[in-house]
């Protein structure tokens, strides 16, 4: 009877298999085309007209920021120097418990002002708005809030602050680079389609040179870690998201980088403060307003890095990461589990919502029954180990080649690495990739499906971060 139902369950690994790989293989080419064609028709409206523009719509970027003392002043400025005509920087001190506020006032000469605040999205107590007395800063609006251990509820005290149609959604240690808003505003500018949301690359900041908010160069990441992540990030940005933007099946536009129409985000309820994956979450239900209303509507990828953030430097901080991304996951699922089918959400219900369930909720759980599988058939019976070496090959071989091309094609289009060396140093990553680095982020899932399970609180937390270094003089 075992060995019946371990026939039974490789049968099921291989058909899933083989549809995994024919999947992946057409995201490829999905992903392929949309960028030859975002590299064809960037310039049918230049950048610089769009700017110059008196029609162009006003952008408020959103910058929570919990317990950021050691970088704030330069992200701050950073966000600040953004080259666009009509925007304003929202700072939400989401109740810290460091200097964050403190250094944020003396920096910027920054007074509490009278302020109608209109909560159109429910929030915690707001403590008050900052405004600075130097003409310099006049874009910048300081929030200081209560703390109630939730990044979406700092961001939808944020959204409520702001006097823009679009929204920036960042985080506060993210340096974007200077022509981000112009990019990611040009879809919702130019399409006949109504844009809801856009979304672009984002890279690791680690071990770059920063000097007053600046990003005055990029070098790659020297921590394995960083490296790993770098590696994830190029794969995950420039192939997967491009390829389900093509087919308007973007699910997910990520916390760190997204711009979205205010309007739809307040219709359809804000970020909801009690998800551990607020940005996926979102978009869901702005997907489901516009089907519940009959409103056509697009999500939009740029295959541009135009944001580069601090990664987690260590397995104890990565670990906790992706911990908190895998419960957001399970959750988000499992609440919106009533629209998986349902005819009238179209290609959320029938595709997207599958495609998440099969292909990034199951992964984890399927690697770890294969692992106690493969045991299972080594110590009770006989196997054909050739043929197991084949398949295992033939697999490794097809994730090795999808990596490498999406490292080279980020290089030959973008042009981000240094030197030949870095390149093959990312190469080398991926190589051992699936060995050191895959094995941490699948525990990492388990553990977060489990603590859903077991409903153990987890918050927002607080990644400990280095900091950035300065150029020497």
């Amino acid at each position: 009877m075992l060995k019946e139902l371990l026939n039974i369950y490789e049968i099921f690994v291989g058909i899933f298999s083989i549809t995994y790989i024919l999947f992946y293989l057409t995201l490829a080419f999905l992903s392929y085309y949309a960028i030859k064609q975002h590299l064809n028709t960037k310039h049918f409206i230049h950048n610089n007209v769009l700017v110059k523009s008196n029609h162009i719509p006003g952008v408020s970027v959103i910058a929570p920021a919990f317990n950021e003392g050691a970088t704030v002043v330069y992200n701050v400025k950073s966000l600040l120097s953004l080259n666009y005509p009509k925007f304003e920087v929202v700072l939400i001190n989401d109740g810290s418990a460091d200097d964050t506020l403190e250094k944020l006032i003396r920096e910027f000469e920054l007074v509490k002002v009278d302020f109608y605040y209109e909560a159109k999205i429910p929030t915690g107590p707001v403590r008050g708005h900052y405004k600075s007395t130097n003409p310099l800063y006049s874009k910048l609006l300081v929030v200081d809030k209560e703390n109630r251990k939730s990044k979406a509820d700092a961001s939808n005290t944020g959204i409520n602050s702001t006097k823009y149609p679009l929204i920036l959604c960042t985080d506060v240690d993210c340096i974007l680079k200077n022509d981000a808003i112009i990019k990611l505003a040009k879809p919702f500018i130019v399409s006949k389609k109504r844009i809801i949301a856009t979304g672009a690359g984002i890279r690791s900041s680690n071990s770059c040179e920063v000097k007053d908010g600046f990003l005055v160069k990029i070098h790659f990441p020297t921590g394995w870690y960083a490296r790993f992540q770098e590696l994830e990030y190029v794969r995950a940005f420039l192939f997967g998201r491009m390829a389900l933007s093509q087919i308007n099946s973007l699910l997910l536009v990520s916390g760190g980088l997204g711009m979205f129409d205010k309007e739809i985000v307040i219709n359809a309820g804000g970020y909801w403060h009690k998800s551990l994956g607020e940005d996926m979450e979102l978009v869901i239900r702005m997907r489901k307003y516009m089907y519940d209303n009959k409103l056509p509507f697009l999500i939009q990828y740029i295959p541009e890095s135009l944001c580069w953030t601090e990664v987690p430097g260590n397995k104890t901080i990565l670990i906790r990461q992706r911990m908190r991304w895998a419960r957001g996951l399970i959750q988000t699922l499992f609440l919106h589990k009533k629209l998986f089918f349902n005819p009238k959400y179209k290609r959320t219900a029938f595709f997207i919502l599958p495609y998440f369930f099969a292909f990034e909720f199951m992964i984890p759980i399927m690697e770890l029954v294969g692992i106690v599988t493969t045991l299972l058939f080594f110590i009770f019976f006989e196997i054909n180990y050739l043929f197991f070496f084949y398949i295992t090959l033939l697999v490794y071989l097809f994730y090795l080649i999808l990596t490498i091309t999406s490292i080279f094609l980020d290089d030959v289009i973008y042009k981000n690495y240094a030197n030949a060396k870095e390149i093959i140093i990312l190469i080398l990553m991926a190589i051992i990739e699936p060995f050191f680095y895959h094995p941490v982020n699948t525990y990492a899932s388990l553990k977060g499906y489990y603590h859903f399970v077991k409903q153990k609180e987890q918050n927002w937390g607080n990644m400990q971060r280095q900091g950035f270094n300065t150029p020497l003089k």
